[in-house]
């Protein structure tokens, strides 16, 4: 990763990007860093990197492209957790356009999959008067390299080499986009359903405290959350596409 190439890339000032070897975490940088809006840092290789649930993220070095940033959107406090959403959506539609393939899509809250694997996931959370928000994507990673059989990479799904400082700024140029859109008060919701990999399938979503549903996926609003066909609404939960022919 070279910082003056994409900081050359960025010329709106928006985000102000920081390249490091190694790290334990860039979300754990960040939180102790005393981030301003549009902070980000991206790391050849993470020791200690995390998803959702706390759940252990690897990547051998310089596989992936894996980085953490800071905002303080201007939206209401009920339609933050639409955050995630819009952050997916920025990496597919890049992804998609990068690939020239219209197959990678968002699966509900925070992973992006080709097919049914996964190829990136992202993690959000409250900081301050802000938010933190980490990336990782499987870019060149190799079928011996992955995590779990799930998994997959943009090179082993498309066979596409993409250049990581590239894939970084085409990101956040979309990102930066979506985000002031969104805070203009333009509706993304539309743009999001065309991206999911999980509206219209049957799920099985695993609840905090361990309960668990079973029914379709209809819907998502404004605030992010996940309307199933039994009239529950999901705010937090890990899915499962009940459909797909690999083990989760």
């Amino acid at each position: 990763m070279n910082a003056n190439a994409i900081a050359g890339a960025l010329a709106s000032g928006y985000w102000r990007v920081s390249v490091i070897d190694e790290i334990d975490s860039t979300q754990n940088y960040l939180r102790i860093s005393n981030p301003k809006p549009g902070d980000l840092i991206t790391a050849e290789y993470q020791s200690a990197g995390r998803g959702r649930l706390d759940r252990k993220f690897d990547a051998t070095k310089s596989s992936a492209l894996l980085f953490s940033f800071y905002i303080e959107p201007a939206i209401a406090i009920k339609d933050l957790g639409f955050l995630s959403l819009l952050v997916g959506a920025s990496v597919t539609n890049t992804l998609n356009e990068m690939t020239k393939s219209e197959s990678f899509k968002c699966k509900w809250p925070n992973d992006i999959v080709f097919g049914d694997r996964k190829i990136a996931g992202l993690l959000a959370e409250k900081f301050g008067s802000g938010v933190i928000v980490g990336v990782g994507i499987n870019v060149s990673t190799s079928g011996e390299q992955l995590p779990v059989p799930r998994a997959s990479s943009i090179f082993l799904a498309t066979g596409t080499g993409l250049d990581r400082n590239l894939l970084l700024v085409k990101i956040l140029k979309d990102l930066e986009s979506a985000l002031k859109g969104w805070e203009s008060g333009k509706d993304l919701t539309s743009a999001y359903r065309k991206l999911s990999a999980t509206l219209g399938r049957e799920v099985r979503v695993e609840l905090p405290g361990g309960s668990i549903v079973e029914a379709i996926a209809r819907d998502i609003d404004s605030t992010g959350a996940l309307h199933l066909d039994n009239g529950q609404i999901i705010t937090v939960g890990d899915v499962i596409h009940l459909d797909s022919k690999l083990s989760e």
